[in-house]
């Protein structure tokens, strides 16, 4: 029998119940700050103190040990492992590292993870577990991809696209561009598109299956048929 290709594409939504709120677009706020402040390079110019210590607070909630992978990423990781990472891939617009800690291996990180900094001069990226003070690291950035800059490995998440049999959507927007794109990519490459979600995405006529619920009970029950 053939394995199937699969290209998973994971939103704030797999990681709320796991206690990390979620950006509110319709607002503009993400924990209550103005993400014009905290999400861009603009900001980041105007006070990268303030910044710094926006995700200094992001990375200490994340490493909170009440902060922990639920059921969906587990059921993600388990299917990668089933199928093999060859065939499984995660798009995760995520910058929290859940999907690692459940055992995922296959994943890219479209807009950057906060457990790293960037050099801003050399590009070296640096596993960061603490808490970064700007006036002592000036070149250190977060490795964040904020509004206006281009997501990372782009190229990547194009390829395998184009050869995916299954591209599955979990607690998305679908407002949030390119990866609210990349459904219609992968009905053209011929594949099965499914949305789960906790309510209908933006782009939920674009699907050929929905079903909607709380991921951790959604995500599961769905993965089941492939392993």
């Amino acid at each position: 029998m053939t394995i199937p290709k699969i290209v998973i594409l994971t939103g704030a939504g797999i990681s709320a119940e796991s206690g990390l709120s979620t950006f509110r677009a319709q607002n503009g706020l993400w924990e209550g700050y103005d993400v014009n402040d905290v999400a861009t390079y603009e900001g980041y110019i105007r006070n990268p103190t303030a910044v710094h210590d926006f995700y200094n607070m992001l990375r200490r909630k994340l490493q909170n040990p009440s902060v922990k992978p639920n059921a969906a990423h587990f059921a993600l990781a388990e299917l990668e492992q089933k199928l093999g990472t060859d065939n499984v891939l995660i798009v995760t617009q995520n910058v929290d590292n859940l999907h690692e800690q459940a055992g995922s291996k296959n994943i890219i990180h479209m807009h950057g993870e906060l457990l790293k900094v960037r050099n801003e001069k050399t590009g070296q990226i640096i596993d960061c577990f603490n808490d970064v003070n700007y006036q002592q690291n000036k070149l250190i950035r977060p490795h964040i991809v904020w509004f206006g800059e281009i997501p990372l490995q782009m190229e990547q998440i194009y390829d395998a696209l184009s050869q995916v049999d299954y591209f599955i959507s979990i607690g998305t927007s679908g407002n949030v561009y390119p990866a609210a794109g990349f459904v219609q990519m992968a009905n053209q490459a011929g594949a099965k598109s499914i949305e789960l979600n906790l309510e209908p995405s933006l782009g939920e006529s674009l699907f050929q299956t929905k079903i909607y619920g709380p991921a951790s009970k959604i995500v599961p029950e769905f993965i089941k048929k492939f392993i």
